[in-house]
């Protein structure tokens, strides 16, 4: 699948969620509808699949997916609308018909990330690392401290045997 084919498929399904999100309960314009679809699919491309999807995962991408949807609408909403109930229901329902289905975008995009390393690593290139833990599975150290005074009175003795 290759990244027109995503950008297509991420523009029908704004296309049909802002049409009912927006147009088929409340009362917005065509324009209204398809400037939302293209801010929304270039924005959840870059930031959503490009960006956070294969550094932190499905989870973290449909999350950030949801409030991208979520924030847009409501913020450009606010200028272009003048219904404030429509753009409160018009983003939830957005962002929810957007987040279920970009799962299935993220499940395709994540299947091909993993079999386009599979095959590099087949050649002999060396997969890229980040340094970043995607797992944010932090440990912790833990180490016994000397007592000063013990270590104090050890030097004195060692001094007076001297």
């Amino acid at each position: 699948m290759n990244h027109l084919t995503i950008l297509i498929i991420k523009f029908i399904t704004c296309l049909i969620a802002f049409g009912l999100g927006l147009d088929l309960f409340f009362d917005a314009t065509f324009v209204d509808i398809v400037s939302f679809s293209l801010f929304v699919t270039v924005a959840s491309y870059v930031l959503g699949d490009r960006i956070i999807l294969p550094q932190l995962g499905r989870r973290a991408a449909a999350v950030a997916d949801f409030l991208l949807t979520y924030l847009s609408v409501w913020i450009f909403g606010s200028i272009l609308l003048d219904n404030y109930v429509q753009i409160g229901w018009g983003s939830i329902i957005s962002a929810t018909i957007i987040t279920v289905a970009e799962v299935f975008v993220h499940l395709f995009l994540q299947d091909r990330i993993r079999t386009t390393v599979q095959n590099d690593e087949k050649v002999g290139t060396e997969k890229k690392r980040t340094g970043f833990n995607p797992k944010l599975a932090f440990s912790t150290e833990f180490a016994s401290d000397d007592d000063i005074k013990e270590m104090i009175k050890a030097a004195k003795k060692t001094t007076e045997k001297e």
